[in-house]
């Protein structure tokens, strides 16, 4: 099975400050340890959705090996990213499709979704019960998804439209989203 990985990194981040692809996290940009990734779980092509002051995150970006897309109309939603993507990502059997603010995530939560890669999978991950990223798309349902994503929904009706795979990370991956500064903070006594 081909799995394509691909990477929204287009927002603004508003409730960030700025786009999450240029927050850096360990001395790395959130859009190159995402980048990397995807592609040390094997996805193949990974694609990046830029949008947001994307002249400046290829400038300070490495995006090594990796096809970068421009999402003319990233400040309509998630939505037109993941159909962006989608497009670019030709032909495979399923995307592993993963927003650039889940630093969390890792190689051990994508090869669990990529493990029911097929062209009818659906899948996402569920962290104690609750659904995140990443989400895994067989090829099948990518025309299904492109024409019910719109504004910041990306795949969420078409998801909730159809039977979808829970797969449990907790063990192995943090699925939280990073929206605003203060959640890149340590939590629980972590260090």
């Amino acid at each position: 099975m081909r799995v394509a990985g691909l990477l929204l990194a287009a927002g603004a981040g508003r409730r960030f400050g700025s786009p999450k692809a240029l927050v850096s996290l360990h001395g790395k940009l959130f859009v190159d340890s995402a980048a990397e990734l995807l592609r040390a779980a094997g996805c193949e092509p990974v694609v990046v959705v830029l949008g947001a002051m994307a002249d400046e995150v290829r400038a300070k970006a490495s995006l090594d090996g990796v096809t970068v897309v421009d999402n003319p109309d990233w400040e309509s939603g998630m939505g037109s990213s993941l159909r962006t993507g989608l497009h670019a990502a030709g032909i495979v059997d399923a995307v592993v499709v993963l927003p650039v603010d889940t630093p969390g995530v890792t190689v051990a939560a994508l090869h669990r979704l990529m493990e029911l890669a097929e062209p009818k999978a659906l899948a996402r991950a569920v962290y104690d019960g609750k659904v995140g990223h990443p989400v895994l798309i067989g090829s099948d349902h990518f025309a299904g998804v492109m024409a019910s994503a719109a504004g910041d929904q990306g795949a969420r009706d078409y998801l909730k439209a159809n039977t979808v795979r829970h797969v449990e990370c907790a063990d192995v991956a943090d699925g939280a989203d990073v929206d605003r500064p203060e959640d890149l903070r340590p939590r629980n006594g972590e260090a």
